[in-house]
């Protein structure tokens, strides 16, 4: 139920193999860093094939790699390690902290960030969205002002070790420690989000999935093929 291929199709992703072998899905997360370095160590050719505007900012750019067809426009800025498929947009003012691998056809837009994020081909977070220790599906669109928190409100540091309790997840009454201090939301294929959606740290959102804006999603797992709706009562009186 929590396998990587219960929420994505895997068999056309380019990076694939970052999922391989693990019985529940967040586990890919604390793989990302390992992973980014060995594809940049192994990777041959240029490390840009596509468009990046001259007003564009990419730091550390030996470990940024770039598509084919894939546009990088001005005031956008990219931080390596990060690595980016063919025919991708990242749109002005968008900020990607490093950390993060997109497949092919994804769109990252204005004022939208991601840090330690897997998006598979075709996801999109096009406007104002927050992206942190998260994987978003085949095809996942975040409406505008989504944000996928990743830190508990009460997980402050142990004075001794200088470590944050692990977040722990309670699905069909079986407690999971998922051994991550930050863990943000995981959409599965053709999952969407209203606007000004919030999810609480440690989202498992199914596949086809879809949440209603301006909901705020507790943390835990939601089905696939499921409604999240927000019911609300709204009162219009005369202006005096």
């Amino acid at each position: 139920m929590l396998a990587p291929d219960k929420f994505f199709d895997l068999n056309d992703y380019t990076h694939g193999a970052l999922f391989t072998g693990l019985p529940h899905v967040w586990l890919a997360l604390p793989r990302l860093t390992s992973y980014l370095s060995a594809v940049l160590a192994s990777h041959s050719g240029p490390k840009s094939a596509g468009t990046v505007s001259p007003d564009a900012i990419i730091v550390n750019p030996e470990t940024v790699i770039l598509g084919e067809g894939t546009v990088v426009e001005g005031g956008a800025y990219i931080a390596g390690p990060t690595i980016l498929g063919r025919n991708c947009e990242v749109r002005h003012g968008a900020y990607i902290r490093g950390g993060v691998i997109a497949g092919d056809g994804c769109v990252i837009g204005h004022a939208s960030e991601l840090k330690n994020a897997v998006l598979l081909n075709g996801a999109h977070a096009p406007h104002f969205a927050y992206v942190g220790d998260s994987i978003l599906g085949n095809r996942v669109n975040l409406g505008a002002g989504t944000r996928l928190s990743n830190l508990p409100l009460l997980s402050e540091k142990d004075r001794a070790t200088g470590n944050r309790p692990t977040l722990k997840l309670v699905i069909e009454g079986t407690e999971y420690d998922t051994g991550l201090s930050k863990l943000g939301a995981i959409l599965g294929d053709d999952a969407q989000t209203g606007c000004n959606v919030v999810t609480n740290p440690g989202c498992l959102i199914g596949r086809r999935t879809l949440v209603y804006s301006q909901v705020s999603l507790r943390k835990g797992f939601y089905p696939h093929h499921r409604i999240v709706k927000l019911r609300q009562e709204l009162e219009v009186v005369e202006r005096r």
